[in-house]
């Protein structure tokens, strides 16, 4: 198995010469970072640059990897997670949970990917009936949310190929067992990464 520094190395190679965050960060910013051996930087950066942009999963899984063995679990876990969605797309979708008064959750709930409810997304059941579809969530920028809070959310659905329906603006509702305890609207569905471009 690679050290973590080769599989950074290898991820930088997957950009694209020029590539750039928002922030103005370049790939060159990577590689000075890389020569002054500022490892646990060149991940934050190599994931700042490439939350811009599509990579492969190639890239996320390299990042993942490197991260795992730099002991920062929280990084690996999101570069997994980014590497699940380059391959199966992207779902936001800003969740607002029922306060526990209103029937909702009695607790707060982690925010990486944890916590797989149940979700209405317009799919019938055989009979006609409710169907209803799981979707691991992400909360994007906290920790985890509690009853009555609005985060955006990533979803990262059981079966993916059942939401390819989804389209900005749609509400779908989640449920842990039958009762409604958030709602969500959807703001992204982007499709896979694209072959080929690594």
């Amino acid at each position: 198995m690679d050290d973590a520094f080769t599989l950074l190395r290898r991820a930088t190679a997957l950009l694209p010469e020029g590539a750039w965050a928002d922030s103005g960060v370049t790939v060159d910013d990577v590689r000075e970072c890389q020569r002054e051996q500022e490892w646990e930087l060149v991940l934050d950066l190599l994931m700042e640059i490439a939350d811009g942009r599509p990579v492969s999963p190639r890239f996320w899984s390299h990042l993942g990897c490197a991260a795992r063995q730099m002991m920062l679990e929280h990084s690996a876990d999101w570069c997994e997670w980014r590497a699940w969605e380059t391959q199966h797309g992207t779902l936001r979708a800003r969740l607002s949970l029922l306060s526990t008064e209103e029937g909702g959750r009695r607790t707060a709930f982690a925010g990486q990917g944890q916590l797989r409810p149940l979700w209405d997304i317009g799919n019938r059941a055989p009979d006609g009936g409710q169907a209803v579809n799981v979707a691991r969530l992400w909360v994007e920028g906290a920790p985890g949310l509690a009853p009555g809070e609005s985060a955006t959310v990533r979803l990262a659905p059981l079966s993916p190929e059942q939401w390819r329906h989804v389209r900005p603006g749609d509400v779908i509702t989640m449920h842990e067992g039958r009762p409604v305890v958030g709602t969500a609207a959807i703001i992204e569905a982007a499709p896979p990464y694209v072959a080929g471009r690594d």
